[in-house]
């Protein structure tokens, strides 16, 4: 089974990238989901996070996680591991079930020793004012999104990471042909 690393910065498309894969047959695993559901149904994440910052609200929690960086780390030091473990588990799950393609979509993939579990990384670049407009709809204010951007690698860095760029400020349509076309190259080196 291949696997595809997919990041970018917060607002960039890497969830309309992912969506795009997923109209292809990919199997796909989004990092920020399972981190919710570790936070909803694991108890020891839950006892650990009260205990750590006096909440588990999670307005509450990014206030204080993007305000600290210390925090932030503590935060990722609790919660980090058993995604982890879960993504593992899912991707084993996966190719026991044949799986030919499957994506993990992670802002902080570069970081991460699943990293070394992928055979491409794709990384979605956007212009800043796109991704402050798109978050912007969603209810997030500029400051927000700033916070959370001066806690996550440069577009900068994870683009020289890359093996495949995605342009997330194209249009639908071009951010598709670029999707299918990196797919199609992926599927032709796994053939070769």
């Amino acid at each position: 089974m291949k696997v595809i690393g997919l990041t970018g910065n917060i607002g960039c498309g890497k969830s309309t990238v992912s969506g795009m894969l997923r109209d292809l047959g990919v199997a796909t695993i989004d990092a920020d989901a399972v981190a919710r559901q570790v936070r909803q149904t694991d108890a020891g994440v839950r006892r650990a996070i009260e205990r750590r910052f006096g909440t588990l609200e999670p307005a509450a929690l990014a206030a204080i996680v993007f305000a600290d960086r210390a925090a932030l780390a503590d935060l990722e030091a609790i919660i980090h591991p058993p995604v982890r473990g879960e993504i593992r588990t899912r991707l084993a799950e996966l190719a026991e079930a044949g799986a030919e393609v499957t994506c993990i979509e992670m802002i902080k993939l570069l970081e991460s020793p699943l990293l070394d579990r992928c055979d491409e990384t794709w990384v979605v670049r956007c212009d800043l004012d796109d991704a402050l407009a798109r978050l912007a709809a969603r209810g997030m204010d500029a400051d927000a999104v700033h916070a959370r951007l001066a806690n996550q690698t440069s577009q900068e860095s994870k683009i020289t990471a890359a093996d495949v760029v995605i342009d997330g400020s194209a249009t639908l349509a071009e951010t598709r042909r670029q999707v299918e076309l990196a797919y199609d190259a992926l599927l032709a080196r796994d053939a070769g």
